[in-house]
């Protein structure tokens, strides 16, 4: 736990003295925490920017600077085979045949979803299914500012008829609405309103093994949350304990949880960044 955590700290340093600035843009660092090798995929909802997918081998990590106003999609496909031209395929959350996205990922795939601003939005969704463990969590914010996500595997106990599989094995955990295409489970037609659309037997399962996140299209009350001036940590297969809550008061990380930041730790982080900062506004001025 702290190793990997010492990892994501040293990420953002390392950002920072290579001269990223962080006041025109929200750096999201992904990390993979897997045992095996990903190609995550990225793509916008609401700007005209092109998407990006590159592969992290276990234990690698990159930094995504995302412009202000920024709204997209990060999640990661596995088992790609891509040839020197970037075209291949892949067993789950395939964008098409190539290894930059620029179309959403096939389900089933978690999905890590942002609406960057002064109030930035972000979640974790399982509404098309579960691929890996993903969760999202914010470096320094303002607000009640959470880990969102999950941290489960949910491939070891998904129920047979929702089960893909690659090669024989399972591979990933299918939404209902993607296996059986019904209003009710994909919360259309009757059932398109929060009010008709209530959880279900199968997203239930998803939901009580993952609290904070999306498990179903209206399940916003305990799976969307908020943060101001932030930068983001995308952890695939992090040893975070997802029960874990985590909020900022009076400029402290307090979390209810084991595990994660502790005070100790991110006031030391705080402090390196700090430092950091005020060099490279010496050295640009």
């Amino acid at each position: 736990m702290h190793s990997s955590i010492t990892h994501i700290i040293i990420i953002i340093l390392i950002a920072l003295a290579a001269g990223v600035n962080l006041s025109n843009c929200t750096n999201l660092t992904i990390v993979n925490n897997c045992h095996e090798t990903i190609w995550p995929g990225i793509t916008a909802t609401n700007t005209t920017l092109t998407g990006s997918g590159f592969i992290l081998k276990p234990g690698e990590s990159t930094i995504f600077s995302a412009p202000n106003g920024w709204g997209g999609r990060i999640w990661g496909r596995t088992g790609c085979d891509f040839d020197k031209n970037g075209n291949g395929t892949c067993q789950t959350g395939a964008c098409g045949t190539t290894l930059t996205c620029t179309s959403p990922g096939d389900p089933p795939a978690s999905i890590a979803e942002f609406t960057l601003g002064d109030t930035t939005f972000y979640d974790v969704s399982l509404v098309d299914g579960f691929n890996l463990p993903l969760t999202v969590t914010p470096i320094q914010g303002k607000g009640d500012c959470k880990v969102a996500g999950c941290d489960t595997d949910l491939r070891a106990n998904c129920p047979p008829e929702l089960t893909f599989r690659s090669d024989g094995k399972p591979s990933a955990c299918r939404s209902a609405c993607n296996v059986f295409d019904s209003d009710e489970y994909c919360c259309k037609g009757m059932y398109s309103n929060p009010v008709t659309c209530m959880p279900t037997n199968y997203s239930k399962i998803f939901k009580t093994a993952c609290p904070v996140a999306y498990s179903y299209a209206y399940d916003d009350p305990t799976s969307i949350i908020t943060c101001s001036t932030t930068d983001f940590v995308v952890s695939f297969c992090s040893p975070r304990n997802q029960t874990e809550q985590c909020s900022y008061h009076e400029n402290k990380l307090v979390c209810n949880g084991s595990g994660g930041l502790t005070q100790i730790t991110y006031v030391w982080a705080v402090f390196a960044i700090s430092f950091l900062i005020i060099t490279q506004t010496r050295i640009i001025s």
